[in-house]
């Protein structure tokens, strides 16, 4: 079970990393899916059955096909993207502080003196009605602020989309 768990973690990174890398959108939401299974992969490893469920058929299913969509609706009819200068090495100064930072968070988490009782999961941990109390009541705002964003978002995307027609008409 340990070496799936890293197999996952992995798989994770590097996916993760394809999907910042890639050039073309479509390839990013390709390499997105892969981190959503993997990451599904790695909830079952951790005996969250709802989780990896809830992972595969809302983020893997919904919000991914909304990406496509929205990937769709702002590249028809747009001219080739216009290159620009490179940013990249005013950025990387930036980047090594930030990677050194959470580096450091990373190690004082590994030497961090746990207790044996935090380490102990819950018995129901990952149960529908665990989840189900959890989201409705503790994470409630949270729950709810992150509707609200997606909201905003597919608003945003077909206000863009419909200023883009109307420039092109006149």
């Amino acid at each position: 079970m340990t070496a799936l768990f890293a197999a996952c973690a992995a798989v994770l990174v590097l996916s993760a990393i394809g999907v910042v890398v890639s050039r073309h959108p479509v390839h990013s939401v390709v390499g997105l899916i892969v981190n959503f299974a993997a990451l599904a992969v790695l909830f079952l490893t951790l005996s969250a059955e709802f989780l990896a469920m809830i992972q595969i058929i809302i983020y893997a299913g919904a919000i991914l096909v909304l990406f496509l969509f929205v990937i769709a609706l702002l590249t028809v009819g747009s001219d080739p993207i216009e290159r620009t200068a490179n940013k990249l090495p005013e950025q990387a100064g930036q980047a090594v502080i930030a990677g050194l930072v959470a580096l450091g968070f990373i190690a004082w988490g590994i030497q961090a003196d746990w207790t044996p009782a935090a380490a102990k999961a819950a018995p129901d941990l990952g149960t529908v009605g665990t989840f189900g109390v959890q989201l409705l009541t503790t994470h409630v705002f949270a729950f709810e602020a992150t509707g609200f964003v997606l909201l905003v978002a597919i608003i945003g995307v077909v206000m863009m989309a419909g200023r883009r027609e109307t420039g092109a008409r006149s």
